[in-house]
């Protein structure tokens, strides 16, 4: 027997949960061991088992983003491994779609597929059938299981029970994790919180009123060290206190509002007044989503100052559309924290254009590839096929607003890419 005869198996072991894995022989050595007998079984046709054990000990099934799982993915695309071996078939994957995906994978990298329990493999057409079917038969029980689960919830909810998470500014929750208790130093700024808005009528003024007085949002310590929260407050987390209907002990599902089982901290009147007050303040100002906007600079364009992208919104004043780019840490923390606030998304356009143009025609070597940008045909093309090309010239945009300067990076990788593009439409 030669070497082209051998097939290097690895067999592949998952479980769900962590229980029991800390166990001397865990459900996972269990899986492994009757995956190495099945290869030693076929010892005369050339198989050899790897040493390396694939092994995801407490990940799901649905989905591949699995460490070792990844890690077998490589192998096999580095011609490691020619088989692979599992217990079961939801043992790789519950999703049937995903388990598609590893197949044609498996295909493509000459590799086969064996299920030990299940006494097929894909080497034949007959293996491939049942495997589909049984394929189905565990998304379909997966499936179900999310549909229970799903329908537990909704009827927990209903009834107004605490489902798990992380519990909002103002609650914590008990031991048995069931019921959220109200912490009465967090309920009291809760309550701040609602008279400052009643009282200043923006979102803005509350969360610097806080901030000045050294008050920040909810701090969560989980058991791994990481910690969550604990920030200075801007207007979306003064808008997620105001608009939770928890605190004024509601629970929100589907849409709906339900009497909740723990204790309210704001009447039900303060809080309707405040969603009220809210709706009337809200900006006319609207953000427009990827599918439908053309902004030429979308994704691209950065401000200098405060390092956040500056993202396109608009106004509308007597049927007269204005445009804009709005720094987001502006937008979202005040405009006093950033000196380029806004800019006119028409200007700054014209302007990046021009300097782009400029950049291309004096290098030679950038002159002589005809990327569209410095042609006639750059102003005959639809808007989004403008900002798709700019993002292959570009890689970010850095405005600064106290000197009025640009600061452009090309995309190298994307030029080449482009200039690919319009040699093979040549």
């Amino acid at each position: 027997m030669n070497n082209t005869d051998r097939i290097y198996c690895a067999v592949y072991t998952r479980k769900s949960t962590t229980e029991g894995l800390e166990q001397e022989f865990s459900t996972l050595d269990s899986q492994r061991e009757a995956g190495l007998n099945f290869i030693a079984s076929q010892k005369g046709q050339g198989w050899i088992a790897l040493p390396t054990e694939y092994d995801d000990g407490g990940f799901t099934g649905a989905n591949i983003d699995r460490p070792a799982l990844q890690q077998l993915l490589k192998d096999i695309e580095s011609g490691r491994v020619n088989c692979v071996v599992v217990y079961k078939v939801d043992r790789l994957s519950r999703s049937l779609t995903d388990f598609a995906k590893l197949l044609e994978f498996f295909d493509r990298n000459n590799v086969t597929f064996v299920s030990v329990t299940q006494n097929f493999n894909t080497h034949n057409s007959m293996g491939r059938l049942t495997l589909n079917i049984l394929l189905s038969f565990a998304q379909f029980e997966r499936e179900i299981i999310s549909e229970r689960t799903k329908d537990k919830m909704s009827a927990a909810r209903k009834k107004g029970r605490w489902l798990g998470g992380m519990p909002m500014l103002g609650y914590t929750v008990d031991k048995g994790n069931t019921a959220l208790l109200p912490v009465p130093p967090e309920a009291e700024i809760v309550k701040e919180i609602f008279n400052l808005y009643l009282q200043h009528k923006t979102l803005m003024k509350v969360a610097t009123i806080l901030n000045e007085r050294g008050i920040t949002t909810k701090r969560h310590i989980f058991e791994t060290g990481t910690i969550l929260g604990g920030k200075l407050f801007d207007k979306p987390a003064v808008l997620a206190i105001l608009s939770n209907y928890t605190c004024a002990g509601k629970v929100k599902y589907d849409g709906k509002i339900y009497d909740g089982l723990h204790e309210p901290i704001i009447p039900m009147e303060t809080f309707q007044a405040v969603q009220e007050l809210i709706a009337a303040n809200r900006v006319r100002r609207i953000f427009p989503n990827n599918k439908n906007d053309s902004s030429l600079l979308r994704h691209v364009l950065w401000c200098a100052h405060c390092h956040t992208r500056m993202i396109p919104t608009y106004s509308s004043k007597k049927n007269i559309k204005y445009r804009y780019y709005v720094c987001q840490k502006a937008q979202k923390s005040g405009y006093h924290t950033c000196p380029t606030k806004s800019v006119n998304a028409h200007n700054i356009e014209t302007e990046v254009i021009g300097k782009l143009k400029k950049i291309i025609n004096a290098s030679p070597e950038l002159k002589s590839k005809n990327l569209v940008l410095n042609t006639p045909a750059w102003e005959l093309l639809f808007p989004q096929e403008r900002r798709r090309i700019l993002n292959m010239l570009v890689e970010s945009i850095e405005y600064s607003a106290t000197n009025n300067k640009l600061s452009i990076t090309l995309n190298e990788k994307g030029i080449m890419e482009l200039e690919k593009e319009l040699a093979h439409e040549i």
